[in-house]
């Protein structure tokens, strides 16, 4: 059977592991990390206290160590704040922290004014309780909707089990307290609830790493996803999104297009305002495109200053009046970069897919056009009447 002491080791021992594991994580910056590596600080020197508390004196191994594993939860849930962004004003982050030194007043009163033992407990199960039932509120509501759930209903489901075995010992402690008074006195439902509470931790702990480490991992994922310049589809993301789109199109009939677009005269603006200000043209550009293309388009970079949009639509007309829309809007909407604002336009040439061709065929013919678009002095938009029956 286990003892209480030795299910206080072995939750240090986890909190330890989680330290050395957050710890690596920290070069990359991830939200809510460092206060999570605190957490698990604070828990080891609190689980210490825990563990001679029979020898040390009560304000070491009852008030300080009952303080440190209750700032532990709270900066759990601080971590978890900061983990999915959420800001919460002055007033909500001091609440927690009030609470908190109402949990010290309380424990100091009922050890060295009125000792009572079944009332402490009652005191810590309540606080306890409220912070894991806050933890698995902000991890459900918050959790990113395009990402594996198990990592965070993991978290979610070791706060719940948390909050409901602080709930039932406080509530048996308030009504029907058992005959030990001690935490490391030995029982059977002494070292139940120690396992419900304070194992709770570890779970809790492997939890975060999880989360953490599903974040790195949704980062490396946009890094390969997403040009990094300019925010629009890398290369490799946007022909595979392309090939996906004509293989659907070959089994539901629909018609496809695509637009493969070149800045005019990208050159000058480097030459002119260096490759910081191109970099910027290129980001401003990208910007005005991504804000205006539908949610079903795919806009990507392949490459400098070339882009390629496809997107379904009932004829090449309407292809046609988008990708002109977006020339018009282009040059009347200057960029601002170091030195002055750079006006500029871009050409653009627009194939339709005739089903069967491959998808280096089609984007083959889209750049044909638009060099043609450019040999006819730039700043236009080429779609020939022979593609809109295609």
């Amino acid at each position: 059977m286990f003892s209480p002491v030795s299910i206080l080791v072995v939750t240090a021992l986890s909190s330890v592991l989680s330290i050395l594991v957050l710890t690596s994580l920290r070069s990359h910056a991830i939200d809510g990390v460092p206060r999570w590596i605190w957490a698990n600080v604070i828990a080891i020197a609190s689980l210490a206290m825990f563990a001679v508390q029979n020898v040390a004196p009560a304000w070491l191994g009852v008030v300080a160590a009952n303080q440190l594993l209750a700032a532990t939860v709270l900066l759990i849930y601080e971590g978890c704040n900061d983990f999915f962004g959420v800001r919460l004003g002055t007033t909500a982050r001091a609440t927690g922290w009030i609470m908190w030194l109402g949990v010290m007043a309380g424990i100091a009163y009922f050890t060295y004014v009125a000792p009572n033992v079944h009332v402490r407990v009652v005191i810590v199960s309540a606080f306890h309780a409220a912070c894991v039932l806050a933890i698995a509120g902000r991890v459900l509501m918050s959790r990113p909707p395009d990402r594996p759930r198990y990592n965070y209903l993991f978290v979610a489901g070791a706060a719940l089990l948390g909050a409901f075995g602080h709930t039932v010992r406080g509530a048996i402690y308030a009504v029907a307290p058992p005959s030990q008074t001690a935490l490391l006195q030995p029982g059977p439902m002494q070292i139940t609830f120690l396992a419900l509470g304070i194992l709770v931790l570890p779970s809790l702990s492997i939890g975060l790493v999880i989360m953490a480490h599903d974040r790195l991992a949704m980062r490396l994922e946009r890094v390969a996803r997403f040009d990094d310049l300019t925010g629009a589809l890398s290369r490799k993301a946007l022909l595979e999104a392309a090939a996906a789109r004509l293989a659907r199109a070959t089994q539901d009939g629909r018609r496809e297009f695509v637009a493969v677009i070149d800045l005019d005269h990208f050159k000058s603006v480097n030459d002119r305002y260096g490759h910081a200000g191109g970099d910027d043209v290129l980001r401003h550009f990208a910007s005005i495109v991504s804000a205006r293309v539908r949610d079903g388009d795919a806009f990507g970079r392949i490459g400098g200053e070339e882009f390629c949009l496809f997107c379904t639509a009932a004829n090449i007309g309407d292809v046609t009046a988008l990708v002109e829309r977006l020339r018009a809007t282009v040059a009347a909407t200057p960029c601002r970069v170091a030195g002055g604002a750079v006006r500029y336009t871009f050409s653009a040439g627009i194939a339709a897919w005739d089903g069967r061709e491959s998808l280096a065929s089609l984007m083959a013919r889209a750049d044909a056009l638009l060099y043609a678009a450019k040999l006819a002095g730039r700043n236009r938009v080429n779609g020939p009447v022979e593609n809109a029956a295609a």
